[in-house]
């Protein structure tokens, strides 16, 4: 028997050089063609290969850098092989497109790849911000380490529409639904390639990865072995942050070995720390009392809602209205005994109205307590976060090859961070982590993998919340069984008392005119006064106010960030527990070797996915038996390709998803590739994508500072009543508040109100159709464009409904009035289907051209729009969030004429455009307020690689010339970063 095996056997060696130099070359990738066996050369360019495969057979030779070749092989011993530098694009292989391997000049989509030289080249201090210079890509800053990837519009912050997989591992956070790319991802160390497949992905990646997909893979520790490292330092400059200028620092180690080529393991730490980007955007965007962004500050508007101010919770002055008219006919004796000033105030209603004949209760409603909003003083995010960031990514794996072909792996990916985001609020993800831990047998044509996602929410807790909860451990907002002890009540009160006083004074200097002038003249002159009168509310409100950096503030902030969300009034909480897991299952085919791919390219797969609800209460609603939900997901695909004539090649393929709590789901996709003379390749393709609403989106039940979030599901209309207590649309809200601040009579006024009628909530879906150009012209220029267009059915967008506190209905129109103040109201916001269809096309062009010296300048340009944004309702959010467009301008060279230096410089600029999120206050999103300004940026490197050590010494920063710019509502403005790192690579070739 051993002698058998050993006859079986086919031994491979040979030496791998470099074409024009002749230099060996170190860490070149030797595969058997059709396995998983192969090894890689040492450091003279020489290797050792065995194998079942017998002879004649075909290796594969692949490194960074050069162009890979396929060399059919009869006499195994002492081959040379030359390789030649791949200077221009168009040569990549890419998985993402179909799930096989293919030439992504012959991708039947778009795809766009990112390999490790791209990654080295680029001006970006992480491999993950160079994302953002592939076309047609935006980005979300919301800090140094959270940063959301956007395509063909709908984007969002932490956008769940986009679907990140590592190592074939979803790395969305299950619970808090975002993906967590750049902050406990892999190191960049130990990244091969990025892959981003823009558009729908649906059809054989399962639900969400509807706008796109992005696919980053690490490095096998068979084909990259030795030890490398990194060292990074620079400085963040910003204007408006603490301090101006700050360091950051950012280090790295990776190791990976073979034994036998059987077995083989790699691990890599990476660490980060800095001080982050600072939010402080203190435009007042409540649009309260008639005050804009423009003119509407603290001082002069009593309503005040700054963007990036926090705890600044608002009534209306004329809900107090009833609370004073019921002490009218209470003696002012008793009054005094519960407030002195409340008793004053009753006492001079009453004298002012049996001297004037007019009622008292006009006096109260016209003069003391007018429909004017007033908001609490809040704490601007500066003095609510700390700012100090960072991320702690380790890494580790080890395969073993069974056989030549089968491989079997053990994963494991763990972070930790602190970090930024931004939601329904502004939330400080402090300790946060996330593990993913992953085993997974694989062939050369299938794999079978499991895996978990667990994440931990760590001390983090929502800012919004905390300013609030600070504000209400101080004073109260409303205490109805102690309103003068409440901060709302004071600040009434106050306002009365002195609009009072100097509306009697006035009156009585004009008592000389009839009543009527008289009563105007005393009127006009509490209105001029209303800004003094409205400063003294403050100030006597605020009195005792916990100023940040006093004892008795640190300890609120203490005491709110410890305590779980939401709390009770007064005791707010602000963190969150979220300990949510995520078990998936997964398989994928491929027929090859059964079926010749030359008669069909045949492959199958399937999952199941379980995602177990664990927020202590905190995020998530409770079913019936007091515990948490559990969402359970299956789906499977199938797709067959024919190559027709060796110009076109023709592929469809179909999956269906079901949901337990939604109806299944089938996704269809068609697709045509021509190529003509080798180099021109024109496709074609339609597909349907859909996206299954995340966890949130289905089980949410949060309240917020501008609204309670819940879930879509029936279930919470059950719950919050909705039938036995109406809830209205907030369009038709704001409607009502106007007419009556106008003038009309409140039962007029309630004619515009709208009741919410509740409709069947389905998962979203989209249909796209793309044609597109690939083509390598003359060995020098790269060209790819695409044009696409999408037709969206059961769009999911947000609505935003108001319910009074006690029921409000127009059989009492009194009750009404609830509405219109924030201490009588709830508001709630939840998905929900769009009632018309959403439509939205773009197009894309990138080219790049080969200069001699190897000199290239290339750019790309985007466009995006929404079609029909005018033919939907007024109150419906799209968050298409989109500049129309958007383009890259760039000039390298990776190694000029030989010496080791290299340079890339980037230009970006991309037009303004309006950011919908619930972030934002509802009046701006609905007054179509929120725009992002155009801004334009300039990122530049420069690198030296020293051969003596192995290493890369690379200089450079992003945003160079330092001008502010943001890219999302509420979010922080990035300034300048410059930076200095060396990375070391034992197998790096001269």
């Amino acid at each position: 028997m051993t002698t058998t095996w050993c006859l079986a056997q086919t031994r491979i060696t040979g030496t791998v050089t470099e074409e024009t130099s002749q230099n060996p070359l170190v860490g070149v990738s030797i595969t058997v063609k059709g396995t998983v066996a192969g090894t890689i050369t040492d450091n003279k360019g020489q290797f050792s290969l065995t194998t079942t495969v017998p002879t004649p057979l075909t290796v594969v030779v692949s490194s960074v850098g050069f162009q890979t070749r396929e060399i059919p092989v009869e006499n195994p011993s002492g081959l040379t092989i030359e390789l030649r530098e791949q200077v221009m694009l168009g040569q990549e292989v890419v998985v993402s497109a179909s799930r096989v391997e293919e030439n992504v000049m012959k991708s039947p989509v778009t795809v766009e790849k990112m390999d490790i030289r791209s990654i080295q080249s680029a001006p970006a201090a992480t491999f993950y911000d160079a994302l953002l210079n592939l076309k047609g890509v935006d980005m979300s800053t919301q800090s140094l380490t959270f940063r959301s990837v956007n395509v063909r519009g709908f984007s969002a912050n932490g956008n769940t529409r986009v679907v990140q997989l590592v190592d074939g591992m979803d790395n969305q956070a299950p619970g808090l639904n975002f993906s967590v790319g750049n902050i406990a991802g892999i190191s960049e160390l130990d990244v091969e390639s990025v892959e981003l497949l823009p558009g729908a992905a649906s059809a054989l990646y399962g639900p969400n990865a509807i706008n796109g997909l992005l696919l980053m893979t690490s490095k096998n520790p068979f084909q990259y072995q030795g030890l490398s490292a990194y060292a990074k330092t620079g400085i963040m400059s910003a204007s408006n942050r603490s301090t101006a200028t700050t360091p950051f620092y950012d280090a790295g180690i990776r190791y990976a070995k073979a034994f036998n080529n059987r077995l083989a393991f790699k691990a890599s730490a990476s660490y980060l720390s800095a001080t982050d980007w600072q939010a402080t955007d203190y435009r007042d965007q409540g649009f309260a009392n008639g005050f804009t962004m423009a003119n509407g500050t603290r001082p002069a508007n009593p309503g005040y809602d700054g963007i990036n101010i926090y705890g600044d919770a608002s009534a209306n002055l004329s809900a107090f209205q009833s609370t004073v008219a019921q002490f009218l006919p209470v003696p002012p004796a008793q009054i005094a005994l519960i407030s002195p000033p409340l008793a004053e105030i009753i006492g001079g209603i009453n004298q002012l109205s049996a001297a004037t004949n007019i009622p008292a209760t006009q006096i109260i409603n016209d003069v003391l307590l007018p429909n004017v909003t007033v908001s609490r003083t809040g704490y601007a995010e500066n003095e609510l976060v700390d700012y100090k960031v960072s991320s702690l990514k380790l890494n580790g794996a080890l395969h073993y090859r069974i056989n030549d072909n089968l491989e079997a792996i053990l994963q494991a990916n763990w972070g930790t961070g602190t970090t930024a985001y931004t939601g329904q609020d502004r939330y400080y993800i402090k300790g946060f982590s996330i593990g993913q831990y992953k085993a997974e047998l694989r062939g050369s044509n299938f794999f079978v993998r499991a895996y978990t996602t667990q994440e931990r929410s760590g001390d983090s807790y929502a800012i919004g919340i905390l300013g609030q909860g600070i504000n209400e451990a101080w004073k109260p907002s409303l205490d109805q069984s102690n309103l003068t002890g409440s901060w709302f009540p004071q600040y009434a009160f106050t306002y009365a008392g002195g609009a009072l006083q100097t509306f009697g004074t006035a009156f009585t200097q004009a008592a000389a005119s009839n009543p009527a002038t008289a009563y105007q003249t005393a009127l006009g002159a509490v209105n001029a006064m209303a800004g003094n009168l409205h400063t003294a509310a403050r100030a006597a409100a605020d009195q005792g106010r916990f100023l940040p950096g006093t004892p008795q503030f640190d300890q609120a902030l203490a005491t709110v960030t410890g305590r779980p969300l939401p709390g009770t009034l007064p005791n707010l909480g602000a963190k969150f527990l979220d300990r949510t897991n995520l078990y998936h299952g997964e398989f994928m085919y491929n027929f090859s070797k059964l079926i010749d791919p030359a008669t069909v390219e045949l492959i199958v797969g399937g999952n199941v996915r379980q995602y177990a609800l664990n927020s202590g209460g905190t995020i998530f609603a409770l079913d019936e038996n007091n515990k948490e939900f559990k969402i359970n997901e299956f789906g499977g695909y199938a797709q067959a390709a024919k190559t027709l004539a060796d110009i076109l090649k023709l592929t469809g393929s179909v999956r269906y998803d079901k949901n337990n709590n939604f109806k299944g789901q089938f996704s269809p996709r068609l697709s045509a590739v021509l190529t003509l003379a080798k180099v021109h390749n024109i496709r074609a393709s339609f597909q349907r994508g859909f996206r299954i609403p995340t966890t949130q989106a289905q089980y949410i039940n949060l309240n917020t500072p501008s609204a309670r979030l819940i879930g879509g599901l029936p279930l919470f209309r059950e719950r919050f009543n909705f039938s036995g207590s109406p809830v209205y649309t907030l369009e038709s809200v704001r409607a009502f508040g106007a007419a009556l601040q106008g003038g009309t009579a409140l039962p007029q006024a309630a004619q515009a109100l709208q009741q919410y009628q509740p409709q069947q909530w389905n998962p979203e879906r989209v249909e796209t159709y793309e044609v597109g150009y690939k083509g390598l012209i003359n060995n020098k220029l790269f060209i790819d464009a695409y044009y696409y267009y999408n037709r969206f059915l059961n769009f999911e967008g947000a609505q935003v409904v108001v319910q009074g506190a006690q029921p409000a209905t127009p059989a009492n129109p009194a009750s009404l009035l609830q509405l219109i103040s924030g201490t009588t109201r709830n508001i709630y916001s939840f998905y929900v289907n769009a009632p018309v269809q959403v439509k939205n096309h773009g197009w894309a062009v990138s080219a790049d051209y080969l200069l001699p010296g190897n000199f290239i300048v290339g750019g790309n340009v985007s466009y995006n729009d929404l079609a029909n944004r005018g033919s939907l309702p007024s109150e419906f959010v799209t968050f298409f969030n989109s500049p129309k467009y958007r383009y890259n301008l760039s000039f390298s060279n990776r190694n000029i004429r030989g010496s080791g230096f290299g340079f890339n410089v980037i230009f970006r600029h991309q037009d303004a455009f309006l950011w919908e999120s619930s972030f934002a206050n509802t009046e701006a999103t609905l007054r179509k307020q929120t725009t992002i300004p155009a801004f334009s940026t300039l990122d530049a490197q420069v690198s030296k690689r020293i051969p003596g050590i192995k290493s890369i010494l690379k200089v450079g920063g992003t945003n160079v010339l330092g001008k502010l710019y943001t890219q999302a509502w509420g979010n922080p403005s990035v300034g300048g970063m410059y930076y200095v790192s060396l990375t070391f690579d034992e197998l790096m070739n001269r």
